[in-house]
C-alpha cells in the first residue's frame, strides 16, 4: 500500500464513464477543488482519494458542495507505480452540509453516495430533493435516485407540492335574505275645512 499526502487546494480532474443514457449530454471533467488538504491511498487495484475543507465538485450537469469527500478511482497499468493510472470512478462519498445541484433540481443532506456504475445516488441523514420548476419538495428517511430508471425511492417520503382547489361536496347553500327595504313615507291627508258661515241679520218689517 501506498500513501501520499496532498498539498492544500488540491485538484483532480477526470472523466466520469460515459452512459447509453448520457449520449445526448456533453460531458465535461469532472474537478474537485478543497481548501484542506487531501490524502491519496493506492492498491494494486483502486485509489482512495480524501478531500476536505469546503469541498466543491463541478462536473457534466452538476455542482456538489460539502465538508469531506472520499472519492475511489479504478487504476490500471503499472501496479508498482506510486500514481497509477486512473481509470474511472467507482463512488463518492460525501458528508457534512452536502448540497447537489443539478438543473433546476436541489439536493440537501448530511451524507450522499455517488454510484457512477450502477448510475445511483443515496442521499441520507434527513435528505431533502427540491425541484423548482416542478414547485416540489420531497424529503424522508434515505431517498435513492436511479437515473437509468428514472425511479426514485424514498423510505417515509414526505410531499410537499403546489395547492390545488377545494374538491370537497359543497354544503347545502342557503336562500340569499333579501335586503331590507324602507317603507315609503305616505303624506298624510288632510279634509278640508270649510269656512264659518257669516250670519246674516233679519229683514225688517214693511
Amino acid at each position: 500500500m501506498k500513501f501520499l499526502r496532498l498539498t492544500p487546494l488540491f485538484a483532480l480532474v477526470a472523466l466520469l464513464p460515459n452512459s447509453a443514457s448520457a449520449q445526448s449530454t456533453e460531458l465535461k471533467n469532472t474537478v474537485i477543488t478543497s481548501d484542506g488538504p487531501g490524502e491519496m491511498v493506492s492498491t494494486d487495484k483502486e485509489t482512495t482519494i480524501t478531500f476536505r475543507d469546503r469541498v466543491v465538485v463541478t462536473g457534466t450537469n452538476m455542482k456538489l458542495n460539502c465538508d469531506f469527500l472520499e472519492v475511489v478511482v479504478v487504476r490500471s497499468g503499472d501496479k508498482t507505480a506510486t500514481l497509477g493510472k486512473m481509470d474511472k470512478f467507482r463512488s463518492m462519498v460525501a458528508t457534512g452540509n452536502v448540497l447537489l445541484v443539478q438543473g433546476d433540481r436541489e439536493a440537501a443532506c448530511g451524507r450522499a453516495v455517488v454510484l457512477p456504475g450502477e448510475e445511483k445516488v443515496v442521499l441520507s441523514e434527513n435528505p431533502i430533493v427540491v425541484d423548482h420548476d416542478q414547485n416540489t419538495r420531497f424529503a424522508g428517511e434515505t431517498i435513492t435516485l436511479l437515473r437509468g430508471q428514472r425511479t426514485v425511492h424514498i423510505d417515509k417520503p414526505v410531499l410537499t407540492a403546489p395547492p390545488v382547489k377545494d374538491l370537497g361536496v359543497d354544503k347545502e347553500t342557503k336562500p340569499a335574505t333579501p335586503p331590507a327595504t324602507t317603507p315609503p313615507v305616505v303624506a298624510p291627508v288632510t279634509t278640508p275645512v270649510a269656512p264659518a258661515a257669516t250670519p246674516v241679520a233679519p229683514a225688517k218689517q214693511l
